[in-house]
């Protein structure tokens, strides 16, 4: 419930507060006062567009401030937002300005989507936009689903999940179908590549391996010339007689220090590291007679060779720098070919999850027409009572179904038909109703619609537009009715109406000559006559008009 609302610079009120209280709120004053901001202001809190004509002449900004009873339910969502709840209530703002507005809830801010969401919870506002809104098949299937209540939001519930899922495997269908000759070809690329790969045989490393033997092949003759010269140094030629090798001179050091250790133990030690030095010597002449004695040429080996580098050439000029990063390549195209090959099996089970999901939508559509169909029925008839009582007795309302195409919202489209006369034939509400009787309708389907709106705060501009007398009483009268359930605020220019109100506020206009500035007061008591008097075509100061507001309010109040 709204506690209080503060304006500040928005139209020509440059300063307002008011605080409705539960039940009925009536908002009156002379034409041009500026009373009607004060619904552009609750709507601005709900999210309405801002336009930077409000901000008041000479301000900078404007400023909307609404403090909120809120439910407890309400208060963690709140706190998700980093909204501040003092005392079970909460302080909504918008600022204006000429570029741009701003939306706090709580003292934090917040996009203004988000505000719409929440606050539009709490609030509803019926002006001349929403007289137009009305008038939309959209806001009428709103409008029908509200009234069929908690069953057919079950259903829609429901519904809506396999919409979505229904679309979201219709749009993975019609990607994967599309691109099937393109996965043909990707598929038909990597299997000759992989076959390529499979009829190679490549191992790992093995370009390398293969070019370091290629290179010892060729090289075998330097290779044996440089082996037998080092095996000459250490064991010596066999065919000079007067070489000097390595291992012949070791064991002569050897020979020599022999004696010597005996007599100083000191060289014990490099006598161990002499014979250490020769034994090693003979092992590296022993590999280097067995090397040498390996070192053939193989011309048939280096020609094969040559062969298999060139196959591997050729995959390492496709697939990669190397027979490693082939086979690397080779393992991620077959686990691709896995994943394009299991494309046309999800291919089949999404068209058997499409047809599953158009069946159940199909069943879910007609359960949701069906509840449809029974409460156009009855809100119908209950809206031509009200508006029977609203000076409107032969008027007819049909919300009429349409089948359509499956959507989100079902397979229905509804158009709320109406007729003021009898005789003409029911039109588009849109099209065939004055303002007058958009107004009454409005607020016949809100009086009807109460039961499910327990607790909102309803906002209404103008609705006894083109009304008088009786029919303005019984205008009052429902609206005072709606207020038993939710906080209503209304917009008034008949005292028929406003005598209804458990609070009444007037706003009124000054003039200084270059600036016009409004004021809002509450009025009660002899206060509240006066007012009363003088909507009424009176005079404040005339008895009789008093007397008039007088007997109207007893008659309210009866």
């Amino acid at each position: 419930m709204l506690a209080e609302l503060r304006i500040a610079d928005l139209g020509v009120i440059g300063d307002a507060t008011v605080e409705p209280g539960p039940g009925f709120t009536a908002v009156t004053g002379e034409t041009g006062a500026g009373k009607t901001m004060i619904v552009t202001g609750l709507a601005l809190l709900a999210g309405a567009k801002a336009d930077p004509r409000l901000v008041r002449s000479g301000a900078s900004r404007a400023l909307v401030e609404g403090r909120w009873q809120v439910a407890a339910d309400q208060v963690p969502v709140l706190a998700e937002l980093g909204a501040e709840v003092e005392d079970g209530e909460v302080l909504v703002t918008r600022q204006l300005g000429a570029n741009r507005s701003r939306m706090a809830i709580g003292g934090a801010q917040v996009p203004l989507s988000t505000g719409v969401q929440l606050v539009g919870e709490w609030v509803t506002v019926h002006g001349q936009s929403e007289q137009l809104r009305l008038g939309t098949p959209e806001r009428q299937l709103q409008v029908l689903d509200r009234y069929a209540g908690p069953e057919l939001a079950a259903e829609l519930e429901a519904y809506r999940a396999s919409y979505g899922a229904r679309r979201a495997a219709a749009a993975e269908l019609g990607e994967l179908t599309t691109q099937s000759q393109a996965r043909a070809r990707e598929l038909d690329l990597l299997r000759f590549g992989l076959d390529e790969i499979a009829k190679a045989d490549p191992q790992p490393a093995e370009d390398q391996a293969l070019a370091a033997e290629a290179l010892r092949l060729q090289a075998v003759d330097d290779l044996r010339l440089a082996a037998h010269a080092a095996l000459t140094a250490l064991a010596g030629d066999e065919d000079a007689y007067d070489s000097v090798d390595a291992l012949s001179l070791a064991g002569a050091a050897r020979k020599a220090l022999a004696p010597a250790v005996e007599k100083d133990v000191a060289l014990a030690p490099i006598a161990e590291e002499l014979a250490g030095a020769a034994a090693a010597l003979a092992d590296v002449a022993s590999s280097l007679a067995s090397y040498t004695a390996g070192l053939d040429a193989d011309p048939l080996r280096l020609e094969w060779i040559a062969g298999r580098r060139a196959e591997l050439a050729h995959l390492t000029r496709k697939y990669g720098d190397s027979v490693d990063e082939v086979l690397a390549w080779a393992a991620e195209a077959a686990r691709r070919v896995t994943e394009l090959d299991a494309g046309d099996d999800r291919i089949e089970t999404l068209r058997a999850e499409v047809a599953v999901l158009d069946e159940r939508l199909a069943s879910s559509a007609g359960r949701i027409t069906a509840l449809r169909t029974a409460a156009a029925s009855d809100l119908a008839g209950l809206v031509a009572g009200e508006l029977k009582a609203l000076a409107m007795p032969k008027a007819r309302l049909a919300f009429a179904l349409t089948p359509t195409e499956l959507g989100p919202n079902g397979a229905d489209q509804v158009s709320l038909l109406f007729s003021a006369n009898p005789g003409s034939e029911p039109g588009p509400l849109g099209k065939v109703a004055s303002g007058g009787e958009l107004s009454r309708v409005r607020l016949a389907l809100e009086v009807v619609l109460a039961d499910q709106a327990s607790g909102e705060t309803f906002v209404f501009d103008e609705v006894d537009a083109g009304v008088g007398g009786a029919v303005a009483l019984e205008i009052g009268r429902r609206l005072a009715r709606l207020a038993e359930r939710c906080q209503v605020v209304v917009v008034t220019h008949l005292a028929q109406v406003a005598a209804f109100a458990d609070r009444h506020y007037v706003v009124s206009k000054a003039d200084d000559g270059s600036l016009t500035s409004s004021g809002v007061r509450l009025v009660t008591d002899a206060d509240r006559l006066d007012v009363l008097a003088t909507m009424m075509g009176g005079l404040e100061s005339s008895e009789s008009a008093v007397a008039h507001a007088r007997e109207l309010l007893e008659t309210v109040r009866r």
